[in-house]
C-alpha cells in the first residue's frame, strides 16, 4: 500500500512538471523520460522500489541518479562548448587522465586525498585549456583539435599509470562516487552544485549572452566588441574541469583507475544528452537544465536496456532509435508533417468520436400554454 501511494505521488508530481513545460522544447525530452519510467513501472519488477538502509536511499531510480552523474557532469561542460558552435570529443580521455593522476598520487606517491583530487582537477582543467588554445588561438576546427587529445589522452593516462590498474581504498576518494549526503548519493550534490555554478555565470552575468552571440555569429560578435576567442577558451576550459570531476567520480565508483575503460565512449553520450536536451549543434541558444534531463534520459534508457537483459553489443541499436525518435518530435517541421498525415484518419474516425447531439425543440412564446 505504501509503495502504491509513493508511486502515485511521484506520478502526480511528474505529471505536474510535464504539464508546466507544455509548449517548451524540453517538453518532449521530459515526456520521453516519463514514457521510459512508465514502461519500467509495469514491466521492470522492483524498478520503483526504494529502500532506506542506515539512513541512505537505495533503489533503481537512485542508481540512475548516481550512475548518470558522470554523463550529466560532462553534458554541463559540453552544452556550453556546443553553444559556441564547437564540440569536445576529448572529455572521455580527460576523465581517464584525471583518474590516473589522482590514483597515482594517492597510491604510488602516498599523497593525501585532497592533494590528489586537486591535482587531478588542475590537470584536467589544463587539458581543457589546451583544447581552447587550439580552437580559439590557432583556429583549428574543434572536431580536429579535440580529436587530438581524444586519441593521445588515453595513451597519456596509460603512461601515468604505467599500464596498470591502480586500486585504492582511501575513504575520501571512495566517498566521491559512493558516499551519501542527506540520504542521497553525493554525486547528485556535485551535479546540483555544478549546475548552480554554471547557471549563475551564464544567466546572472553577461557570459551567457556572449556564448550565445558567439555561437550565432562569431564574426559579428567580434565587431560588437565581444572577445570571441576568450569566450571559446573559457568554455573549453570549463568542459575540461567538468570532465575531470566526472573522471574522479568514475574511478571512485569502481575504486580504481582503469585508463582503458574509464570514460570510454561517454563523450558520445554527453553530445547526445545535449542534443536531446534541446540544444542545437549549430550553436547559439543553449539549455543547461535540458542537458541534465538529456543525461538523465540517456542513463535511464541504458538502465532499462540492461534490466531487460539486452546485450551491451546490441543495446546501441534501440538506444539510437529512441534518441532519433525524441529528436524528431522536437522538430516542429516533423510534427507538422505528422499532423498532416494523420488528418485522413481523423476524418474517418470523426463520426465515431463526435458526441451524439439531441435535437433541440424550439418553443414559440406565442404558443398557448397548457
Amino acid at each position: 500500500m505504501i509503495d502504491w501511494v509513493s508511486d502515485l505521488l511521484f506520478w502526480i508530481v511528474f505529471g505536474s512538471i510535464l504539464f508546466s513545460l507544455r509548449g517548451q522544447r524540453i517538453f518532449w525530452t521530459v515526456g520521453a523520460l516519463g514514457l521510459l519510467l512508465l514502461f519500467n513501472q509495469f514491466f521492470t519488477p522492483g524498478f520503483f522500489r526504494i529502500q532506506v538502509l542506515e539512513g541512505h536511499l537505495y533503489g533503481s531510480r537512485i542508481d540512475v541518479l548516481n550512475q548518470g552523474a558522470k554523463v550529466m557532469l560532462l553534458s554541463l561542460g559540453m552544452v556550453l562548448v556546443i553553444a559556441t558552435g564547437g564540440v569536445d570529443l576529448s572529455v572521455g580521455a580527460v576523465m581517464a587522465i584525471a583518474a590516473a593522476v589522482s590514483s597515482r598520487l594517492l597510491v604510488t606517491e602516498h599523497q593525501p586525498a585532497g592533494i590528489s583530487i586537486a591535482a587531478a582537477l588542475v590537470v584536467s582543467t589544463l587539458a581543457g585549456a589546451w583544447n581552447g588554445v587550439l580552437v580559439a588561438g590557432f583556429e583549428i576546427q574543434p572536431i580536429v583539435a579535440t580529436l587530438v587529445l581524444m586519441v593521445a589522452g588515453r595513451g597519456l593516462a596509460q603512461l601515468i599509470t604505467e599500464g596498470q590498474i591502480i586500486n585504492f581504498l582511501d575513504p575520501t576518494m571512495v566517498y566521491l562516487g559512493n558516499g551519501h549526503l542527506f540520504a542521497f548519493p553525493f554525486t547528485l550534490t556535485l551535479v546540483l552544485f555544478m549546475l548552480g555554478a554554471a547557471f549563475f555565470f551564464v544567466r546572472r552575468t553577461a557570459l551567457g549572452l556572449f556564448i550565445e552571440s558567439v555561437g550565432d555569429n562569431a564574426e559579428a560578435s567580434r565587431y560588437t566588441g565581444i572577445n570571441a576567442k576568450q569566450v571559446k577558451f573559457l568554455v573549453y576550459t570549463f568542459s575540461g574541469f567538468c570532465a575531470g570531476l566526472a573522471g574522479l567520480v568514475a574511478c571512485s565508483n569502481i575504486k580504481s583507475a582503469d585508463a582503458n575503460n574509464i570514460g570510454l565512449y561517454l563523450e558520445l553520450d554527453a553530445i547526445l544528452a545535449v542534443v536531446v536536451g534541446g540544444t542545437s549543434l549549430q550553436g547559439g541558444r543553449f539549455y543547461l537544465a535540458g542537458a541534465l534531463i538529456g543525461g538523465l534520459f540517456i542513463q535511464t534508457l541504458t538502465t532499462t536496456l540492461y534490466a531487460r537483459n539486452v546485450s551491451s553489443d546490441i543495446s546501441p541499436v534501440p538506444k539510437a532509435l529512441a534518441i532519433i525518435a525524441v529528436c524528431l518530435f522536437q522538430s516542429e517541421s516533423f510534427r507538422t508533417r505528422l499532423s498532416r498525415l494523420s488528418r485522413p484518419f481523423e476524418r474517418i474516425l470523426r463520426p465515431f468520436i463526435q458526441p451524439v447531439r439531441k435535437p433541440i425543440t424550439m418553443i414559440s412564446h406565442d404558443s398557448p400554454k397548457r
